[in-house]
């Protein structure tokens, strides 16, 4: 066995990723609507700094399409199904999101914040990742 198949097979036994990436089954997932070609929430709110999922559900009777500008991201979900869409990790900042078929009304945007340290000086992630809808 070589040096590369045996620390393949090594990460694999441990349930590692190559360079340190996130293995799907460990991404939180952050859902969001959409009906009445309006996205719900409008605004989510994330950790910087890991990747993550959007799931979107379309409880509309047209087809949309998920679409984000920085990182570039686009899905299209068919009327009354639902997607997910991989998205990579974010520094902080605000991204918008849009429904490329309706973007007079389907918009939202993605708040990647840096979580304060802790008194021990760790990032406070769990915490921070929530949701908030604004009106």
């Amino acid at each position: 066995m070589t040096h590369f198949t045996f620390a393949a097979a090594l990460s694999a036994a441990l349930g590692l990723t190559p360079l340190g990436g996130a293995r799907a089954e460990d991404l939180t997932s952050y859902p969001i609507t959409l009906k009445n070609y309006r996205f719900t929430p409008t605004e989510i709110h994330m950790p910087s700094g890991k990747p993550f999922f959007v799931s979107v559900a379309n409880q509309d009777d047209t087809a949309e399409e998920f679409e984000m500008n920085a990182p570039a991201v686009e899905k299209v979900i068919r009327a009354g199904d639902q997607g997910k869409v991989r998205i990579r990790q974010l520094g902080p900042g605000r991204f918008p999101l849009f429904g490329d078929f309706r973007r007079e009304t389907a918009q939202g945007v993605i708040v990647s914040q840096v979580s304060p340290p802790t008194r021990d000086g760790q990032a406070r992630h769990a915490a921070s990742a929530r949701m908030v809808r604004v009106s």
